[in-house]
C-alpha cells in the first residue's frame, strides 16, 4: 500500500470514527466545549502519529489511548480551573468506556441482523417513528390506528427486537 493510500484509509477510519471519539472524550470530561477542544487536539495527535498505526488493526482502542492522554493533558492544563475529574479517575471512567464501546458496537450489529428479520410493517412503523421522527399522534393520524394502539405496536416491537439482540448476543458468545 503506498502512502497515498495508507492517508486515504487513515482519514476515512478518522472521520467515521469521529462521533465515537468525540462520545468518548466527552464521558471523561463532561464537558462539551473542553470535549470539542480535546478532540480537535486528539486529532491533530493521531494524524502526527499515523504512521504508527497499522491499517487492518482495530483503530478505536488505539484513538481511545490517544484520547485519553490527550484527557489527562488539558486536566493536567487547567489544574488552575475547578476540575473535579484527577488522573486515576479518568483511567477508571476510561477503561469502563472502552470496554462499553466494544459492547456497543456488537449490540449495534445484532440490532441490524435481528432489523432484518422484521415484517415490512413492522419496519415501516419504527422507520417512521425513530428515524423519520414522527409522533405518536402523527403516526396514529396517518394510519388511522389510534394512538394506543401504535404505542403498543412500537412497545412489541422493541420488546422482539431486545428479546432477538439477546439472543444473537448469547450465541456470539457462546
Amino acid at each position: 500500500m503506498d502512502d497515498r493510500q495508507f492517508s486515504e484509509q487513515f482519514v476515512q477510519l478518522l472521520t467515521e470514527n469521529q462521533n465515537r471519539i468525540y462520545g468518548y472524550i466527552y464521558s471523561l470530561l463532561g464537558n462539551f466545549e473542553r470535549s470539542a477542544d480535546v478532540l480537535q487536539e486528539t486529532n491533530l495527535v493521531l494524524w502526527r502519529k499515523n504512521s504508527e498505526f497499522r491499517m487492518g488493526e482495530p483503530f478505536l482502542p488505539w484513538a481511545f489511548t490517544i484520547a485519553r492522554f490527550q484527557v489527562l493533558a488539558n486536566i493536567r492544563d487547567k489544574k488552575r480551573d475547578r476540575c473535579l475529574l484527577d488522573e486515576e479517575l479518568v483511567n477508571a471512567l476510561a477503561s469502563v468506556v472502552e470496554e462499553e464501546t466494544s459492547r456497543l458496537d456488537e449490540h449495534r450489529t445484532a440490532l441490524r441482523a435481528c432489523m432484518k428479520k422484521l415484517n415490512d410493517k413492522n419496519l415501516k412503523l419504527l422507520r417512521r417513528r425513530y428515524f423519520g421522527g414522527r409522533s405518536i399522534q402523527q403516526l396514529a393520524a396517518t394510519s388511522q390506528r389510534g394512538e394506543s394502539a401504535i404505542k403498543v405496536a412500537l412497545m412489541r416491537i422493541r420488546q422482539s427486537l431486545a428479546a432477538c439482540i439477546q439472543n444473537q448476543m448469547n450465541e456470539t458468545t457462546s
